[in-house]
């Protein structure tokens, strides 16, 4: 896959990729990160990127102008399938699904907006879609662009260490995630679960659904609701209750 982000900090972009599982993404050449700074196509001195929001208010919108010539030029360098989004936060939430259905896709076109926004005729030209990490305003679109890199680059094959990992991760299948365990068996008094160590999988399987269960119901009742429980996670859910109650 290959990555482009339009950005005015394109320093701040190109050292955070080289972290962690993505960095070693573009190690391996299973990824490609590059950036675009609008105010290279600046025609000024003082390498303008911004002016004044029509109608009045405060604050300063990105311009059509720098802003389109930088995303044009990101894009010839992406495959012809690429999907152009802008980081804002009037965009749809960004979910696990979103992530998987973006790691199909060959290439990506990230919009980093600044201020009070972008011009909305760049959006609506060269964007295909906009996308929110949440219900909260930050000072710009990078730290959007990196989440929403982590979160796809993770579900590329061969990039995690274990095929596994990401089919289990949060979300996934609409539950959070279960407790996890490692050594010491005791830290400070407290014991790892006996289901953990006695190796029997079909017991372990059905401790691990019936906490991630729980979990849901407790910190994420919202994704429950839309989730269709068949006849065993409903026994699991009603005997982490009565646990709990116990």
């Amino acid at each position: 896959m290959r990555i482009a982000v339009v950005t005015l900090f394109p320093a701040w972009v190109a050292e955070a990729v080289k972290i962690g599982v993505v960095g070693r993404a573009i190690e391996r050449g299973q990824v490609g990160v590059t950036t675009v700074n609008p105010r290279d196509f600046s025609t000024d001195v003082h390498g303008t990127v911004d002016d004044r929001p029509y109608g009045g208010g405060p604050g300063m919108v990105l311009k059509a102008t720098t802003t389109s010539a930088a995303l044009r030029k990101a894009r010839n360098e992406l495959p012809a399938a690429s999907c152009s989004i802008y980081l804002g936060a009037d965009g749809e939430p960004l979910t696990q699904a979103i992530a998987a259905e973006l790691a199909q896709l060959s290439g990506l076109l990230l919009l980093a907006g600044r201020y009070e926004g972008v011009d909305e005729r760049v959006l609506t030209s060269e964007t295909d879609r906009s996308i929110s990490i949440g219900d909260y305003v930050l000072s710009g679109g990078e730290l959007p662009a990196l989440v929403l890199i982590d979160a796809v680059v993770r579900l590329l094959p061969g990039v995690l260490g274990d095929a596994e990992s990401a089919g289990q991760d949060s979300f996934v299948d609409g539950l959070l995630d279960w407790p996890h365990y490692t050594r010491p068996e005791t830290f400070e008094g407290a014991e790892v679960p006996d289901v953990l160590l006695g190796g029997n999988h079909a017991a372990i399987r059905r401790w691990r659904l019936k906490q991630a269960l729980g979990r849901t119901h407790e910190r994420r009742a919202d994704l429950l609701a839309k989730r269709s429980m068949n006849a065993e996670e409903r026994q699991l859910l009603d005997e982490y209750l009565s646990e709990r109650r116990t």
